[in-house]
């Protein structure tokens, strides 16, 4: 792995055919822009893309607002399968988490690298897989038509609380809180962008989860309704068949034959 924090002028560019490793470009500042499978996106403040090196590719920096960037160079096994995963989510680009996280996690991962003990190399492994799975977490929970750009930032704070703490009691009061709206404007707020109200749109990021884990665990029935925020086996059955049109065996078994 290699890292670095660049403050771009208006001239920075690279583009090519390959190169060894993929990268994760987190913008701090300004706005950049890329080039990918003939594809152009934006890149600004807070946003973060993940670019596959072993693929043509190119990007820049805005010539009007150059970007500021903290960047990460890696390698390792089975990452062509997760970017895979990635891009089918909804990747490269993902606006839709904390960006103060990713870059707490970046600076924690600078840190490990300055230092050369061997023993720490697991400690890095440790945050980049954090970074990951941070990336993954709007791509993996939102809607297909859902762009985290149209939902308002103190809205934005809440469903990323949502998205995150899907798996516990989540209060309607608390949420309004974070959101900085009484709890009556919070729920009109949130449907009218959300287009569900907050408890159906919980009960559907639940089911979501569940889907991944009935198609990727061989943990049993009971076990993936308690990890999703289902005390109640039952309920989550019900809920599941409701919202995917078969129960959660019939989807397991389903997803199984496709391997």
């Amino acid at each position: 792995m290699r890292a670095g924090h660049v403050q771009a002028g208006p001239d920075h560019h690279f583009e090519r055919d390959n190169h060894p490793g993929h990268e994760i470009i987190l913008c701090l500042k300004g706005k950049g822009h890329a080039r990918l499978g003939g594809r152009h996106y934006g890149i600004d403040q807070g946003a973060a893309i993940w670019i596959n090196g072993h693929h043509p590719h190119a990007y820049w920096a805005d010539p009007e607002d150059p970007w500021e960037v903290y960047w990460l160079l890696f390698e390792g096994p089975r990452l062509e399968q997760v970017w895979k995963m990635f891009m089918d989510g909804g990747g490269p680009v993902v606006r839709g988490c904390d960006a103060t996280q990713k870059t707490l996690i970046f600076e924690r991962i600078f840190q490990l690298l300055e230092d050369p003990q061997p023993s720490l190399a697991l400690h890095v492994h440790a945050e980049m897989a954090r970074l990951i799975a941070l990336l993954f977490f709007p791509l993996q929970s939102a809607e297909p038509n859902e762009d985290p750009k149209h939902i308002p930032e103190n809205l934005r704070r809440a469903v990323e609380r949502m998205r995150i703490y899907h798996h516990l009691p989540l209060r309607i009061a608390e949420l309004s809180a974070v959101a900085g709206m009484s709890p009556s404007h919070f729920i009109r707020t949130f449907k009218k962008v959300m287009g569900k109200s907050p408890i159906d749109w919980v009960r559907h990021e639940r089911i979501h989860h569940a889907q991944r884990r009935l198609a990727e665990s061989d943990d049993s029935m009971k076990q993936i309704a308690r990890q999703v925020g289902y005390n109640d086996q039952f309920y989550f059955s019900r809920d599941f068949k409701r919202l995917v049109g078969v129960t959660p065996t019939d989807y397991r078994n389903r997803e199984r034959m496709k391997r």
